[in-house]
């Protein structure tokens, strides 16, 4: 047990669960046991295996990327993980703040969120899952920031259609879905529609082709969904409403008829509600009523710009598990 600098607590574990057999994994295995179980200095480890401490650091680094290294905080002291109690009591969500300065531009605080919740989701997906992505800005940075941790018979499915009037966007939910496959040595099942529909008949009658049911039925067997907030008002505008998914009528009428927010381009208003909302007749993404089956629902979300989405979301019981940055979490408690 080793003291951080917060004032909390962290203690720093070896599993064998990913170690193989390879000159490299040994290696950094030897090198990891030496450097978090031994507290040995890089250059005496570097001389123990005939090397440089430049390579060193590399197997350190290869031992925390491939999970043979974990490493657990205890927090007592800490800001962050107090105000999440605060509001985990308040709301009955699980929340997990993460420690952010006020000076970090909108990309780095997306990066420092995302890695948190790249790092919890290693955690949380296990073998024989059936586990439900969205796609978008948030969840494309928390796919490249996941690491290794093999499971066996998960499938990972695509949440709602990527295509829109000015691109496919096959390529782009793939690339995300195919990132958390690797990740968790799952299978992958895209769901080949568009974003939305023109009309609501079409996707009632899309709905009746086999191999469109087929990935509504693996949706239907989702153990978790991991998803972000859509929201006009952040600072980096939500993928929906920059790339080309939304006319500038419909997303007029939204405004006019206070929607705060979507989950995979399902959209909902301030009391989470998604009722009486003309354009998720022609969504692709899950209904809310199908949301909530689900049983546990990782939501992702960086920038205060989306606190009216979280709000609303949390109001409507849209999230079991919240990943936020302490700014808005800060603003959230604040009311």
């Amino acid at each position: 047990m080793m003291k951080s600098s917060s004032g909390g607590t962290y203690k720093r574990g070896l599993t064998g669960t990913s170690v193989q057999s390879t000159p490299k994994a040994k290696d950094a295995l030897r090198a990891a046991q030496l450097y978090y179980l031994q507290d040995m200095k890089m250059e005496v480890i570097a001389k123990e295996l005939g090397t440089s401490r430049s390579t060193v650091s590399r197997l350190l680094s290869h031992a925390k990327r491939t999970g043979m290294v974990s490493i657990s905080i205890s927090p007592s002291a800490n800001m962050s993980a107090l105000l999440g109690n605060q509001l985990s009591e308040h709301y009955g969500v699980s929340f997990n703040v993460v420690p952010t300065d006020g000076n970090m531009d909108d990309s780095e605080l997306l990066a420092r969120v995302a890695a948190h919740a790249a790092y919890l989701l290693g955690g949380m997906v296990s073998s024989s899952m059936t586990v439900g992505v969205a796609w978008g800005s948030t969840m494309q940075a928390v796919s490249l920031a996941l690491g290794s941790h093999p499971t066996h018979d998960t499938q990972i499915v695509q949440l709602n259609g990527a295509a829109n009037p000015v691109t496919s966007g096959v390529r782009y939910a793939s690339d995300i879905l195919t990132r958390f496959g690797q990740a968790f040595t799952a299978r992958t099942e895209q769901f080949p529609v568009p974003a939305f529909f023109d009309r609501a008949s079409t996707r009632e009658a899309m709905w009746q082709e086999t191999s469109i049911r087929r990935v509504l039925q693996v949706q239907k067997e989702m153990n978790l969904a991991v998803f972000s907030l859509g929201s006009a008002a952040s600072a980096v505008a939500s993928q929906v409403y920059r790339g080309g998914y939304l006319t500038k009528a419909e997303t007029q009428e939204l405004h006019e008829i206070g929607v705060v927010g979507d989950v995979a381009t399902v959209f909902f208003d301030k009391d989470g509600n998604s009722s009486n909302i003309s354009l998720n007749a022609r969504s692709t993404g899950p209904n809310l009523e199908a949301l909530l089956k689900v049983p546990t629902r990782f939501c992702v979300v960086a920038g205060r710009g989306k606190l009216q989405a979280v709000r609303g979301a949390l109001k409507g019981g849209l999230i079991t598990d919240l990943v936020i940055d302490e700014g808005t979490a800060l603003a959230l408690l604040d009311g």
